[in-house]
């Protein structure tokens, strides 16, 4: 981990942190700005220094949100951390997302990376973040304390193509259509108990970039439907598709089919509209990564919803704690006739059962609060995971999760 400088330091920057050979990490500058747009096009591809550029631009992100590792003059590595909220039945989660890591292929294997994310770990504790979540390679964010914890919408080929419908027309968004494009979003993400959709800062950069479009499907002029395509000219890629109305999802689906022409049109799953039009599900596993640094500070945060599902379960009356040991340390839920009214941590627990309570290892915490088993399908898929003897009041408090993210990219 790097070593922070004690010497002062700007509220929203980082004083530089001195890493073996001489290396420096700090908050990103503009002379700077060049050297990254290079190294992110080097390390993925061109869109990915425009997508950085509107970020460190935005007056609601800037320069602040991202760090680089130095070597001399020269930037070698770099992340930027994205504020972010998470909503769980109603309730709001202050998170943050890591996104454009990039490494000179010169100074890989030197530990960079860890040094990065530690940085934006402690930038996302200073911005109040209760998790963070992600997008990433596969296995290498695991090293970091992140868990596999909530469904990626799958990419499957479209199997029918409607025609354009007619009195359907489908354009570019731009600026003035965010509010309609975010209503739409709001209305498909009702339905799911988990959802993240887009801050506002990133409704500014999806506009902007060119790394995917986004489109309205217009009828009478009103906007009725919104989706998110990547570029022609290679496999065209449909996702984030949103409806008022059936046509609309017709309509964006043969808008995307015209953009990939003779490549092949993928196209994310969401919601029902979309199923008749679908291939087959393929069977990998995709997951965001997810992250809880502490998990007595989220519960904490989250004892309305926690409440709430213990009165909709009918396990309103009474008082009494709640006990969940991830073995080296373990919380107690204090409620009283349903509301959970606090949390207590305490020490090791090797056997929580005993004090009528639950086990969870402490990497499945994520999956557990987030992910689509709840803590009785996680018990059927690991040993290190049992509700204890009132699996009822266990099964009421952690049910399986459905959830739907908007990320800055496409999954």
């Amino acid at each position: 981990m790097h070593r922070i400088d004690p010497r002062g330091s700007a509220p929203d920057t980082v004083a530089p942190g001195f890493l073996p050979g001489g290396l420096v990490l700090r908050t990103a500058r503009p002379g700077d700005l060049d050297q990254l747009a290079t190294l992110l096009t080097e390390r993925g591809e061109a869109a990915d220094a425009i997508d950085h550029r509107l970020i460190v631009d935005d007056p609601g992100s800037g320069l602040a949100s991202c760090a680089v590792v130095i070597d001399g003059e020269r930037v070698v590595s770099t992340a930027t951390l994205l504020d972010e909220t998470l909503v769980l039945s109603g309730v709001p989660i202050p998170a943050g997302q890591v996104e454009l890591v990039a490494t000179d292929r010169e100074y890989e294997g030197r530990g960079l990376v860890r040094a990065l994310m530690g940085w934006a770990h402690d930038r996302s504790a200073r911005r109040g973040h209760l998790a963070q979540i992600m997008i990433g390679i596969p296995y290498f964010y695991r090293q970091f304390g992140y868990q596999y914890a909530v469904d990626m919408p799958h990419g499957r080929a479209a199997r029918t193509v409607p025609p354009m419908p007619a009195g359907y027309a489908v354009r570019s968004a731009g600026t003035a259509d965010i509010p309609a494009m975010a209503r739409l979003q709001d209305a498909a993400q009702r339905e799911y108990d988990l959802r993240m959709p887009h801050s506002a800062a990133c409704w500014r950069w999806l506009v902007a970039r060119t790394g995917s479009s986004q489109v309205v499907a217009e009828r009478a002029g009103r906007a009725v439907g919104t989706g998110r395509v990547t570029p022609p000219g290679e496999d065209v890629v449909l996702g984030e598709v949103a409806a008022a109305e059936p046509p609309a999802v017709a309509a964006l689906l043969a808008y995307a089919a015209g953009l990939a022409g003779a490549g092949d049109l993928t196209v994310l799953e969401r919601g029902t509209a979309l199923e008749a039009h679908l291939a087959q599900r393929p069977p990998a596993a995709n997951m965001y990564y997810a992250r809880v640094p502490d998990v007595a500070a989220l519960l904490d945060h989250l004892r309305p919803v926690l409440s709430c599902r213990l009165m909709a379960a009918g396990l309103a009356a009474g008082t009494g704690e709640i006990v969940l040991s991830f073995f080296r340390h373990h919380v107690r839920l204090a409620y009283r006739d349903g509301a959970v009214t606090g949390v207590r941590t305490g020490g090791p627990m090797q056997a929580p059962g005993v004090a009528g309570g639950a086990g969870l290892a402490p990497d499945l915490v994520a999956p557990l609060l987030f992910g689509p088993h709840g803590i009785a399908g996680l018990a059927e898929r690991h040993p290190d995971v049992y509700p204890g003897p009132d699996e009822t009041l266990m099964r009421a408090l952690f049910p399986p999760v459905s959830a739907d993210l908007l990320t800055l990219y496409l999954p």
